[in-house]
């Protein structure tokens, strides 16, 4: 398989980020794939490799400027350049209504989903930048909890609405510059953060499947359609836009 762009997606050792960096490969990417931990990270590279792919593991944590920094070295060092950034690392701790949630957690969710956000655009952006031909494309994983509010979620909720505002703030200061930033806002996808809610009792599968008008919960797969198809040159015109994959849930 030929590659054409490089590509660089956070928190990709399962679920949308596992999934999104699949399919990027597929459709001809050379695939940093980032995450904290390696065994799983090596897994989904040896996936990429097996079908004829490329890709590398690079650890990162997303709570880190620091360690932020070096993924994007580390890509570059590697493959010479980076066109694409997926920005999916989160983390989603509430338990509770709001006045009874620690301030702990709080803090913990606004350093991973916001900081880890804000840090992994500022050193992209800068490379997309210094680039010989300036220009890349951005997604951000939002939420459905970032365009309205959640019950029960109120914290995660004010995380991903700070999301919201980094991609379409960005988007308009950099879209001279051949940058595009956009973010998809999924619904409920069934993924490792949507089973610990589940497991934890805070709502039931046939609950969340209630939520959204086609009456079932989202795949990683179709999220990462989503995202691959804003990274492409087939979003072009794209930028400042959050793309809702919710199955219909902020349509009603």
């Amino acid at each position: 398989m030929s590659v054409s762009r490089i590509a660089l997606v956070t928190g990709a050792t399962q679920g949308i980020g596992k999934e999104t960096s699949l399919l990027l490969a597929r459709t001809g990417h050379a695939v940093v794939v980032s995450g904290r931990r390696k065994d799983a990270g090596d897994a989904v590279v040896r996936e990429i490799r097996d079908n004829g792919g490329e890709a590398v593991f690079v650890p990162v944590d997303v709570d880190s400027e620091e360690s932020v920094a070096a993924l994007v070295a580390a890509t570059v060092e590697r493959y010479g350049r980076l066109d694409v950034a997926v920005n999916n690392a989160g983390i989603s701790l509430d338990a509770g209504r709001m006045a009874d949630e620690p301030t702990s957690r709080f803090q913990q969710m606004l350093t991973t989903n916001v900081l880890g956000v804000f840090w992994s655009m500022k050193y992209q952006i800068q490379q997309m930048l210094a680039q010989d031909t300036p220009g890349g494309s951005i997604v951000n994983l939002a939420s459905i909890a970032g365009l309205g509010g959640i019950r029960y979620s109120a914290n995660y909720s004010a995380t991903k609405h700070a999301v919201v505002g980094l991609t379409k703030s960005a988007a308009l200061e950099y879209a001279t510059d051949g940058i595009r930033i956009n973010a998809v806002a999924p619904a409920a996808i069934k993924t490792d953060i949507l089973n610990a809610a589940i497991e934890a009792g805070t709502w039931s599968e046939a609950d969340i499947a209630a939520l959204q008008p086609v009456g079932r919960m989202g795949r990683p797969t179709e999220v990462a359609e989503a995202i691959t198809w804003l990274s492409s040159p087939a979003a072009s015109f794209v930028t400042g836009t959050v793309l809702n994959v919710d199955g219909g849930y902020k349509a009603q």
